[in-house]
């Protein structure tokens, strides 16, 4: 297949997604991650895209119009460099003998593959971690209980009024951050995360750099209720000045890798 027609193809799909991957797009367009990242590269050089962790963003002025969540199961798969340095940051917070709160989505994800041996008591809504703590952790472990919505894989009952959990420390992740503060699509993730807030000491936010150019509709947390953030190295220049003037106190983990899946 000719360069410029799959460079139409991925431009195409760009105008309905924010964020493509690379193996999205090698099942889609048909050949190699190899090619596809080279088709990258040269739409970004173009000012047609951006390059990201694992694939390639919609350009920032069209990008921050949509804020698409991702299946689980894919988005856990992109962006692993990132999160894994995001997690392996944010662990270091996580004081032996403590209870925390850890939330659904794939960086709180690889956060709890980054603790499962600490001797901390977790508490998570996330039937994808639960799973993971469950069968390979060995901390104690606290499931919510409820119905389970298996996007985004959460066990959550509407009807509860109580909670017998307390932690020191509430983990949560984000579909997209802005001056605002963390903002998210499902109404359930908004829900839970306000609940959660209610009991931790503090609350500690996981989100790689891609989320800083989404724009979901609506804020979860103002950065007033948020002590600490953690991010990766392909923080902007200006994302790093917008948290400065937010008097968000954030920390730059150093992503691996060549920014494959």
């Amino acid at each position: 297949m000719a360069e410029s027609i799959r460079h139409k193809q991925i431009l195409h799909l760009l105008e309905d997604r924010s964020f493509l991957s690379v193996s999205e797009l090698t099942d889609r367009i048909g050949v190699s991650a190899a090619t596809i990242r080279r088709d990258i590269d040269k739409l970004e050089k173009a000012g047609l895209g951006q390059r990201v962790h694992g694939g390639i963003a919609a350009e920032r002025s069209r990008h921050a119009r949509r804020a698409v969540p991702l299946p689980f199961m894919e988005n856990r798969d992109i962006a692993v460099d990132a999160k894994r340095a995001i997690a392996s940051v944010a662990a270091t917070f996580v004081r032996d003998g403590t209870s925390i709160i850890v939330h659904g989505g794939s960086t709180c994800f690889h956060f709890g593959m980054a603790i499962a041996r600490r001797n901390v008591r977790v508490f998570t809504h996330s039937m994808p971690l639960a799973a993971y703590l469950a069968e390979n952790g060995e901390c104690q472990l606290t499931i919510g209980g409820g119905d389970l919505h298996r996007e985004p894989g959460i066990v959550y009952d509407r009807f509860s009024g109580a909670h017998a959990f307390f932690a020191s420390q509430f983990f949560v992740g984000a579909l997209g951050v802005d001056r605002q503060g963390l903002l998210e699509t499902n109404p359930l993730l908004v829900r839970l995360t306000r609940e959660m807030v209610g009991f931790a000491n503090e609350v500690v936010v996981l989100v790689d750099s891609r989320k800083f150019a989404e724009r979901p509709t609506t804020l979860t947390l103002p950065f007033s209720r948020i002590r600490r953030l953690v991010t990766d190295d392909g923080l902007t220049d200006a994302d790093a000045a917008m948290l400065e003037e937010e008097g968000v106190d954030y920390l730059v983990a150093e992503a691996k890798g060549d920014h494959a899946v």
